[in-house]
């Protein structure tokens, strides 16, 4: 069997899913190769494989693109009771593995969630306490922004850290904690289907919040309208950011660069919606059509999920992290790695955590709302209002070619 990952050759992470791949074949009898595809160029490879009719057996990737895989036809479909183990895994992660018509297209196998990590001497060198909301969040990062928190007598560091490039829908993907927190929401269930919720009053005014971080208080750092997450890793670590809602994958950098004394991770507070709600992600096992080892395949995608796979994919002993929450509930993902820290983040995810909607294609919707979203920031003049009118019929209209309008 082939197996790939969106990982590059020779990491850490590729090293952990090897390990998987061995261990798989050493309790199975079943021989399988693991293939670790460019994190940049991997839906490019896929889609060459897709025109040759040659598929991979397996691929783990993410669930954002489960409505892709599905709509192509490229996976298969996935039962979930029949699945050894189903019981163990999380109800959440499920979800995220189920598509729109409701049936389930891959077996989970990784999740996350994302806090906040504020630089601790900042915050305690300008005399702020932890924020209780999303208004005191920015006021934080006002302080950051405003009052020179690394004492250097100059004004060059930035309250919050943000992706806000369109480039494969980052703005969208950072900003759906912030939305969902203030009560706002880029599509809402209507009848069998869904329709556009950005012009909504509520989501109006979480946008309008969004552009005044960028033009009015300024909070954000230099260029963050064209910022994408490698950028973003680099502005934090640095020392010219203080405040970053990311995922737990950063922590080992961050230890290493920064020094895990000078930051905290918290959840992410409440907003004017009165609930804190944060994005909720992660991968899948994908079981690809076309394969001549359907058994192999649902034996592979169990073990994965399975507690061996998943303490393999913690990445323990390499570094790799491949499994950053766990979803596989029988295995205490902080305990294993001995650092409370994670269980921030896996509270996070049990809590409030939140699947992005399960449409046809999601990731098109994200890709559109992204954009629309980016041009208010980018562009200081423009009535959020107006262009959240423009940016719902741009989704009504994709939600209305993918047969998901209600």
């Amino acid at each position: 069997m082939e197996v790939w990952i969106r990982q590059d050759a020779g990491s850490p992470a590729a090293e952990s899913a090897e390990a998987l791949t061995k261990a798989f074949s050493e309790k199975s009898g079943i021989e399988a190769k693991l293939v670790a595809v460019g994190v940049n160029d991997f839906e490019t490879k896929l889609q060459q494989r897709t025109a040759q009719k040659d598929l991979p057996d397996i691929v783990i990737n993410d669930t954002g693109q489960l409505g892709n895989l599905v709509t192509q036809g490229l996976v298969r479909e996935v039962d979930r009771e029949g699945t050894a183990g189903s019981g163990d895994i999380a109800d959440r992660a499920w979800e995220a593995a189920q598509g729109y018509d409701g049936k389930y297209y891959g077996v989970p196998f990784n999740s996350q969630a994302f806090a906040l990590l504020i630089r601790k001497d900042w915050r305690e060198k300008v005399g702020a306490q932890l924020p209780s909301s999303w208004d005191e969040l920015v006021q934080l990062a006002s302080a950051f922004t405003d009052d020179d928190p690394d004492g250097n007598g100059k004004k060059d560091t930035a309250g919050m850290v943000v992706p806000g490039s369109t480039t494969r829908g980052y703005l969208t993907w950072w900003f759906s904690t912030m939305l969902w927190s203030e009560g706002g929401d880029f599509v809402k269930k209507q009848g069998d289907g869904y329709t556009a919720a950005v012009d909504d009053p509520a989501s109006v005014k979480a946008v309008e919040k969004l552009q005044a971080m960028f033009c009015d208080s300024k909070v954000v750092q230099p260029g963050a309208s064209t910022a994408d997450s490698a950028t973003t890793h680099t502005v934090f670590e640095s020392g010219k950011g203080g405040i970053y809602l990311t995922g737990p994958y950063m922590l080992p950098r961050f230890d290493g660069s920064l020094g895990k004394d000078k930051y905290e991770v918290v959840a992410a507070p409440p907003g004017a919606g009165g609930e804190a709600a944060a994005l909720a992600e992660g991968e899948n096992v994908y079981l690809m059509a076309g394969s001549g080892n359907e058994k192999g395949q649902q034996a592979f995608a169990e073990f994965a999920a399975s507690p061996a796979g998943q303490k393999i994919g913690l990445g323990l002993d390499n570094g790799g992290i491949i499994v950053r929450l766990p979803v596989n509930t029988t295995v205490d993902g902080a305990a294993e790695r001995k650092d409370p820290r994670w269980d921030v983040f896996q509270k996070v995810y049990d809590e409030h955590g939140r699947n992005a909607p399960a449409l046809p294609n999601w990731a098109t919707v994200r890709q559109i709302s992204s954009e629309g979203l980016n041009g208010v920031v980018s562009e200081c003049s423009r009535d959020v209002a107006g262009a959240m009118g423009e940016l719902a019929d741009e989704i009504d209209a994709e939600l209305e070619k993918q047969g998901a309008k209600g």
